[in-house]
């Protein structure tokens, strides 16, 4: 027997470090699913370059490390503001919510060697919301050997119930990954390359802003086809899935690519075409071509990227919006839904999604004393 739907309330603080997004959804964890409201608080610019500097040195960074607990505090309390602003905000009360779904920040992803890693203090943002927490999604799967991402995949499919399969559903954060789900309802997914994070270290460093706003500055380059030809030489664009990424895995490549010798504007049009043809790189691996991609995360706002999916894959390809989602939110109601699943036993990956050998549960949870 099912359970009774109830209110949950999903975090999320992706690879991009642009803030909290913070999601109610009403579901049983299983066939309910009814999105409410949702926030996105960013992270000023002191958070942002904390996190980004823990991401820089997480292989040889020690957990006693004052910088990182100093880092944990300020991202817990701001995810803390962010449940605060969103139940303000759509009128609900703390006790109404079953549960929240705690992401925390990833800084570091090997799941080859059984290690994935994010920061977030449970304890302290259940005490500062008088709500219970479910974290830690990930570790059972990596620890019997799946590869722990991507996540979203089964809320995906819930959404997608009533629209024409094969579907894919593509998230650009800091990572791109992708969900097929095929017309007898298998779901497929893997991480498909980098998503927005190089094009965001470039224009950052270049341009000295935090992302490229609208595509405007690829839009004004012209793509390095050389450069771009070893970057895709790559081997990870072989592997099928289910494969996933560290943000940083892909930033030896891009040192030895001839990258740094383009300007700033022909930098930024190469890296948004190489987030496209790692995209379209992964269409060998998928059973049948999708006959529409739908684009969720920070890169769908990026015309540049957009126009170049396009181009690349053969199909229509929109924002998620064009069916009635909610791209700003899509992930952090994913962790609404797997908060659910996870208090039921219910699993949070397949073998086709993240590699794991069964069908996986996870997550802990954390309750107000």
């Amino acid at each position: 027997m099912g359970a009774k739907p109830g209110l949950h309330l999903g975090l999320m603080s992706g690879t991009s470090l642009d803030g909290v997004d913070a999601a109610l959804v009403e579901t049983d964890g299983e066939g309910v699913a009814r999105p409410g409201a949702s926030l996105t608080l960013p992270y000023d610019a002191a958070l942002r370059g904390r996190l980004r500097g823990l991401l820089d040195r997480a292989e040889t960074l020690a957990r006693d490390d004052p910088e990182l607990a100093e880092a944990e505090r300020a991202l817990t309390d701001r995810h803390a503001e962010a449940v605060a602003a969103l139940l303000a905000r759509a009128g609900v009360a703390a006790r109404a919510v079953v549960a929240l779904g705690f992401h925390g920040q990833t800084i570091l992803h090997r799941p080859e060697r059984r290690l994935t890693w994010q920061i977030g203090d449970a304890a302290r943002l259940a005490q500062a919301t008088g709500i219970a927490v479910v974290h830690d999604f990930r570790s059972a799967d990596v620890a019997a050997g799946g590869q722990g991402a991507p996540l979203a995949p089964l809320w995906h499919a819930a959404l997608a119930g009533g629209l024409a399969r094969p579907l894919a559903v593509l998230n650009l954060g800091g990572v791109g990954n992708v969900t097929w789900i095929g017309a007898d309802g298998v779901v497929l997914a893997c991480d498909t390359g980098p998503g927005n994070g190089p094009l965001d270290d470039w224009v950052a460093g270049r341009a000295g802003v935090p992302y490229d706003e609208g595509g405007r500055i690829a839009a004004a380059g012209r793509v390095a086809v050389a450069v771009l030809a070893r970057l895709m030489a790559h081997p990870f664009f072989a592997v099928p899935p289910p494969k996933s990424l560290d943000r940083l895995d892909f930033a030896r490549a891009l040192e030895g690519s001839g990258l740094a010798a383009l300007s700033t504007a022909d930098g930024a049009a190469t890296l948004a075409a190489f987030t496209a043809a790692s995209v379209a790189a992964v269409r060998a691996h998928l059973p049948a071509p999708p006959l529409r991609w739908l684009v969720t995360g920070g890169g769908r706002h990026n015309a540049a990227i957009m126009g170049a999916l396009r181009a690349a894959l053969g199909a229509p390809v929109d924002p998620v919006e064009a069916v009635g989602w909610d791209g700003d939110a899509l992930e952090a109601q994913a962790f609404a839904y797997l908060a659910a699943r996870s208090l039921r036993g219910l699993p949070l990956s397949l073998p086709t999604t993240t590699g794991v050998p069964e069908p996986m549960p996870g997550g802990r949870v954390a309750r107000p004393r």
